[in-house]
């Protein structure tokens, strides 16, 4: 099956609405445009963006339908995500996007001022500066499993009000086992093509650690 650009997002989330259809159809020349003056994604992957970046970012979002009033902290969101279609999706979600690499988060703001997205605020800093508590903490595979929960365990609120307790959602490819041996705490490990039936996504997971 093959779908233009954007429609593979309304495929696999069909209940968008027609804002939400237009901000995630607007990322695809926002990202082309941001990239040509500041690297966030590879040149050769630019192509990609949508099953590559925007799609992976939402594998989260088939783990997980966050709750109005959820606050969730993006750790190295790099250039967006997976902050940025997460915020598009739960406009209702409060989402904090930090990187430590000021260009990366100056694509961000624009990208999201582009879109009018009032629920994402981005901030150069690293995640030992953030004062803040959340519900969640996501990323895409900044570290490995250990270290990363090394980071950011004292940032998560305990309790809350979601399907799942507040914790981690971790978006890592590959062979895990090692890693979450190594980690020592409960999790679970969602397959992300059970959801989706690119190629891209056969050995990519969602990685959930309770706190």
């Amino acid at each position: 099956m093959h779908f233009e650009y954007s429609d593979i997002i309304l495929h696999y989330f069909p209940s968008l609405s027609e804002k939400q259809q237009k901000q995630f159809n607007m990322l695809g020349s926002l990202y082309k445009e941001w990239n040509e003056k500041i690297n966030v994604i590879s040149r050769k992957d630019i192509e990609n963006l949508y099953i590559n970046h925007v799609l992976h970012s939402l594998g989260i979002a088939k783990v997980i339908s966050f709750v109005p009033g959820t606050s969730v902290l993006d750790v190295g969101t790099g250039g967006g995500f997976p902050g940025i279609p997460l915020a598009i999706l739960f406009p209702e979600v409060r989402f904090h996007l930090v990187d430590s690499i000021g260009k990366k988060i100056t694509v961000v703001k624009e990208i999201s001022a582009a879109l009018g997205l009032q629920n994402l605020q981005a901030e150069k800093t690293r995640v030992e500066d953030v004062n803040e508590k959340f519900d969640f903490v996501v990323s895409r595979a900044v570290t490995t499993l250990s270290e990363f929960y090394g980071w950011v365990y004292r940032k998560i609120k305990p309790g809350g009000k979601n399907a799942l307790k507040n914790g981690i959602l971790y978006l890592k490819g590959g062979d895990l086992e090692k890693e979450i041996n190594e980690l020592g705490k409960a999790s679970l490990i969602f397959d992300l093509n059970n959801y989706f039936q690119e190629e891209f996504f056969e050995t990519k997971k969602v990685v959930y650690i309770s706190i």
